[in-house]
């Protein structure tokens, strides 16, 4: 049979490769250590798991449910927004509930982008941002983040002949991978810049509840003009550690709300009712494991940005995010620093390189390891000496 070329051209999704390594080492008898996926270790709050056992009881819970999720969670997510950002929205049109907000981010191109359009794309940057578009025909334009510009992207440097055909602009603050965060005139600079160039605006803000040192992000949606041109993706993943339970949402401008809406209602079924009712719980319920995660979160930060400095790896303490964003040593590579430190002490990082091409010379570490595996992995990164470089 013939693949498509879509198909044929599409690379592993990044962590697919991170498993498969971490697998063969595995099956030689070798211990891993892993600092690689984002994936919060801590379990979703006993609450919230209480809620889902009483809702999979009920045979009502059993059926199809709707594209647009029930009225009482699109309810909850407004209400979220309403106390955490003071932004008020119409739960019917501007609220829409996901399967997890990676199907949105996906399924999002499919509303905005057609063959030969554009997607503004942040490199490094999530993946998804420009595989949703190659997949639909369009083209990423990679916009440069750079540590001297504190990882914001330089929207005046982008070529008119490129903003002619844009139609769609990417951010992430607090960011994956580099932990970079953003204030509200920054985003305020975008949405004008949106307005300017007739595009959309994609925020994607699922780190907004993990930060530290008193910090407090901020959601793009509260800059002026900003519900005009956009919608911002938000998750449960990592506020309340439901990375499994896959249910996110997006809200903003109600249009292309409506138009994801239409688009998800010929691609998927919704989300299984039992899960929103546990998702309605999170949101309305006590709050207090939120702090008491990023209590964890920033102990651990503390600690490997204190093993990276004494060994020599430039890092600085993020203000937000479950990542560290650390600089390679002199005379290696992204992929090679990684994979010495994967062969010589069993250690895994993310290489830079995995998130765009400005992401060579710098590494990615994960907050999510249980606090046992942390101690190991850092008395081995500890004894790590660098002896070469690989190229």
């Amino acid at each position: 049979m013939k693949l498509s070329q879509r198909a044929e051209s599409l690379p592993p999704y990044l962590f697919v490769e991170i498993s498969r390594k971490i697998a063969e080492k595995k099956a030689r008898g070798e211990e891993v250590i892993s600092f690689a996926i984002g994936d919060p270790d801590i379990p979703t709050p006993p609450h919230v798991i209480e809620r889902l056992c009483q809702a999979a009881r009920d045979p009502a819970n059993h059926r199809y449910p709707e594209t647009e999720g029930l009225s009482a969670l699109r309810q909850a997510i407004a209400g979220w927004y309403q106390r955490r950002f003071g932004i008020a929205f119409d739960p019917g049109t501007e609220v829409l509930p996901l399967i997890g907000s990676k199907e949105g981010i996906a399924h999002i191109a499919l509303c905005l982008i057609d063959p030969g359009d554009v997607a503004l794309v942040p490199d490094p940057g999530y993946p998804v941002y420009s595989i949703g578009t190659s997949l639909v025909g369009g083209e990423p334009y990679l916009m440069p983040l750079v540590e001297k510009n504190g990882f914001l992207p330089d929207l005046d440097a982008i070529p008119s002949a490129i903003l002619r055909r844009a139609r769609l602009l990417w951010i992430n603050y607090p960011n994956n991978p580099t932990a970079a965060v953003a204030d509200l005139d920054f985003f305020t600079r975008v949405a004008q810049f949106a307005r300017r160039h007739h595009l959309a605006v994609c925020h994607d803000g699922p780190y907004s509840e993990v930060a530290f040192d008193g910090y407090r992000p901020v959601s793009f949606l509260q800059a002026e003009g900003a519900r005009d041109v956009g919608v911002e993706f938000h998750s449960l993943s990592k506020s309340y550690n439901m990375t499994g339970w896959r249910i996110g949402m997006v809200v903003g401008n109600a249009t292309l709300v409506d138009a994801l809406k239409r688009v998800k209602s010929n691609l998927d079924s919704g989300i299984p009712q039992a899960i929103q009712y546990a998702a309605i719980e999170a949101l309305h319920g006590p709050q207090d494991c939120i702090p008491e995660h990023n209590a964890v979160y920033q102990r651990r930060r503390d600690l490997i940005i204190e093993t990276l400095n004494r060994i020599g790896i430039e890092a600085r303490p993020p203000k937000a995010s479950l990542y560290v964003w650390a600089r390679v040593p002199e005379g290696y590579t992204s992929a090679g620093f990684a994979t010495e430190l994967l062969d010589k002490v069993g250690v895994v990082v993310t290489p830079g390189t995995g998130y765009g091409k400005q992401g060579e010379g710098y590494i990615r570490l994960s907050l999510t390891i249980p606090d046992t595996a942390l101690e190991k992995g850092l008395s081995r990164l500890a004894k790590w000496r660098g002896t070469g470089s690989f190229r």
